[in-house]
């Protein structure tokens, strides 16, 4: 090779060599720069956070100098504020030391017055005492004079009981001689009589026999009327404050319910097709359903009242919703009777609640329920039973009686007219035997079995009830009587006194409360004619049933008819 060539490999190596060596350099100056470039982002960053910083600072020191401005106009207004105050309350401090001042004076004079008035009373006082002192001493003067005619007196007195000693003697002297003259009077009398004393004593004492007879009569008939006012007082003074503290109300049931209706067609759609509509309501109801000229109204007839509510609700139900057909009647009914229940369940509880009576069976509480479907002679049995309750409770606690025990009494005493089966026996007992069936106390169930006399009475819960049973049936309006009824117990009232020797006629007056009754002159006197009274009423009382009570009176008159021709 020749030695060019070893130059020019050695020019070759030393240009790569330094070729590296630039390439080399150059990437290191990349690397700085892009790190001095990093820096300097790095302090940009660093500039931004101080300038925010610094605006940040600037802001609060700005809002710091707003508050101390609106601190320092706040403190102003108050030193203003306070200086008005200041000014107020001086110029109040004048006005109050004025309004004391002007007070004082007021309280001055007042008391000036008052000062007056009491001198000007205290001197009238004096005035009064000197005036007294005079009347007393006058008085004084009177009274020993009165004391001197005293003395006087009693000297005179002592005179007059000497003088009556003496004339005493003289008294017995003239007793003696008038009982010598008095046997010699009485022997001369027997023999010209012809009889002993003890015989004329004996005709006296048979005389007087009669007259006592008599006498002991009116006697007797005056202490029974007189023990009858006594016992008639003291009982209608526990009846009336019983009724005055107890207000009763009024309800009367029928047989019959009235269904309105808006107009005449929907009577056909309940008559149905050939009748099959009612034919089938009658049948799940049990209640006659008379359709016929009375405008909008249809009769609903049945004596149990809630056969007839059943039908009532169930129609109401059928027209409002329109589709009336035997399936959906059956269906009705039988919902409406469920309804029924509920709500007699629902009305026995609230009666109860209502009356404080707690602790019923649950069967007696339906049966209560049930009583609001029932009547006695037109008179709602519920409302009734609540009446009796509340009379017989008010009259226990005027007795000094249990009133919740006499209360639950009463309300219980008819339950034997609403058994969900009718067995042959008197409703009173029926209602003890329930009564006992669901463990009443003894009390409770002998006053339900004895209100009508069917057991003998053991406690005094019983009359109770036995009398406000009558009272709440008795007052007027509460029950309506059968006319038939009602004109033989008139008639049997009169009858009964046409039995009697010497009744001439009998008249039943005043709705069978009074009896009047006319004997004849020859045949009854005075005394008899009371007798005969006592015997019609008590047989009256004994063998007939009425509400009340009855009077008798027994008249006996006597004429004298002369004819001057």
């Amino acid at each position: 090779m020749e030695w060019y060539h070893y130059v020019i490999f050695g020019l070759v190596a030393i240009g790569t060599f330094v070729l590296g060596m630039v390439l080399g350099f150059q990437n290191r100056m990349k690397i700085l720069v892009k790190q001095s470039e990093i820096a300097l982002k790095k302090k940009e960053h660093e500039i931004d956070g101080l300038k925010a910083e610094a605006d940040s600072i600037r802001e609060q020191a700005s809002g710091l100098m707003r508050q101390a401005q609106e601190e320092k106009s706040r403190a102003e207004q108050l030193i203003a504020q306070a200086q008005k105050a200041e000014v107020q309350a001086e110029a109040s401090k004048q006005k109050k030391i004025l309004e004391a001042k002007e007070k004082f004076h007021t309280l001055k004079t007042e008391h000036e017055q008052a000062m007056l008035e009491r001198n000007a009373k205290a001197e009238a006082n004096d005035a009064k005492l000197k005036q007294r002192d005079l009347a007393l001493n006058q008085r004084k003067e009177e009274l020993q004079k009165k004391q001197k005619e005293l003395e006087i007196a009693k000297q005179k007195q002592e005179k007059l009981n000497a003088k009556l000693e003496e004339q005493s003697e003289l008294m017995d002297k003239k007793q003696e001689e008038l009982e010598k003259m008095h046997k010699q009077h009485i022997e001369k009398l027997e023999q010209i009589a012809g009889i002993s004393a003890e015989q004329a004593r004996d005709e006296l004492v048979e005389s007087l026999r009669e007259d006592a007879k008599s006498k002991a009569m009116e006697f007797i008939t005056e202490t029974i009327e007189e023990a009858k006012l006594t016992a008639t007082k003291e009982a209608k003074k526990v009846v009336v404050q019983t009724i005055q503290r107890v207000a009763t109300e009024t309800a009367i049931e029928n047989s019959v319910t009235v269904f309105h209706i808006e107009s005449d067609e929907i009577k056909g759609r309940i008559i149905g097709r050939e009748g099959r509509n009612i034919r089938a309501l009658e049948a799940a109801t049990g209640i006659e359903i008379i359709v016929d000229d009375t405008p909008e109204a249809i009769i609903l007839s049945g004596f149990d009242p809630v056969r007839r509510e059943v039908a009532r609700l169930a129609l109401h139900q059928l027209v409002t919703d329109g589709r009336i057909h035997p399936a959906r009647i059956e269906e009705v009914v039988i919902k409406m009777r469920k309804q029924i229940e509920e709500e007699i369940m629902e009305v026995g509880k609230r009666t109860c609640i209502d009356l404080g009576v707690h602790g019923l069976h649950s069967d007696l509480v339906r049966l209560v329920g049930k009583m609001k479907y029932r009547s006695s002679y037109g008179q709602n049995l519920l409302q009734h039973s609540r009446e009796v309750a509340n009379l017989s409770a008010t009259m226990a606690a005027e007795l000094g009686l249990n009133p919740k025990l006499a209360k639950r009494a009463g309300l219980l005493h008819d339950i034997g007219k609403v058994p969900d089966d009718q067995p042959e026996v008197p409703h009173a007992i029926l209602g003890m035997q329930l009564a006992e069936k669901y463990k009443e106390k003894p009390e409770v169930c002998n006053a339900i079995g004895a209100h009508h006399d069917e057991v003998e009475m053991t406690t005094l819960y019983s009359p109770i009830i036995q009398v406000c049973d009558a009272i709440s049936g008795a007052r007027p309006g509460a029950r309506r009587e059968i006319a038939e009824s009602y004109i033989k117990r008139l008639k049997d009232l009169e009858s009964l006194a046409l039995g009697y020797p010497g009744v001439t006629n009998s008249y039943a007056i005043q709705a069978g409360r009074e009896l009047r009754v006319i004997v004849s002159s020859d045949k009854i006197t005075d005394t008899q004619a009371e007798s005969l009274s006592y015997d019609i009423a008590q047989k009256i009382q004994t063998e007939m049933t009425y509400p009340g009570q009855v009077k008798v009176t027994v008249i006996r008159e006597t004429r004298a008819v002369n004819f001057a021709r």
